[in-house]
């Protein structure tokens, strides 16, 4: 994957005319803070949710209860959802969700720690990434917020390329 940063990221938004959400659990801001940080993001980047909680999944972005039940709040489908709902809530062009567990506790067998998953909705349709990622906490967190905006570059750049 190129080594794309936020101002790549606000740079191809703003060349297509495209705006941006985001949803974040376990990166608590990470990725809007980023995007924020490159002059001009306003022109691209209406607003974005920390969605902790699961309850707070549920009521803002939509995800479904069942889906959290049955599949973890770690998992493909929740960052799924989570990017869809985004999408949705700001009313963007597309999304970028963050689910996982940065530790240094939480892990389980099915979502150890720095298990990461990454949803970007775009264009109708919503990719799914997952990372495993080394390290403590803040190695995690700020790892999987790099991943988030070096995903959405590569969605885009994909979409400008077909």
């Amino acid at each position: 994957m190129q080594n794309f940063d936020a101002a790549a990221l606000v740079s191809l938004l703003i060349k297509q005319n495209l705006t941006v959400s985001t949803a974040e659990s376990c990166t608590g801001g990470l990725v809007a803070a980023s995007i924020v940080d490159v002059p001009g993001a306003s022109a691209v980047f209406p607003g974005g949710a920390v969605t902790y909680g699961s309850s707070v999944k549920t009521a803002l972005l939509g995800v479904p209860e069942e889906v959290i039940r049955e599949r973890g709040v770690v998992s493909r489908d929740v960052a799924a959802a989570m990017a869809e709902g985004a999408r949705r809530r700001f009313g963007t062009d597309l999304a970028v969700s963050v689910t996982g567990v940065a530790g240094p506790d939480g892990g389980t067998p099915e979502a150890p720690v720095g298990r990461v998953y990454i949803g970007v909705a775009i264009d109708g349709k919503t990719v799914v990434f997952r990372e495993d990622l080394p390290g403590d906490r803040e190695s995690v967190r700020r790892a999987a917020a790099e991943k988030a905006i070096r995903y959405l570059c590569a969605c885009l750049t994909d979409i400008t390329n077909e």
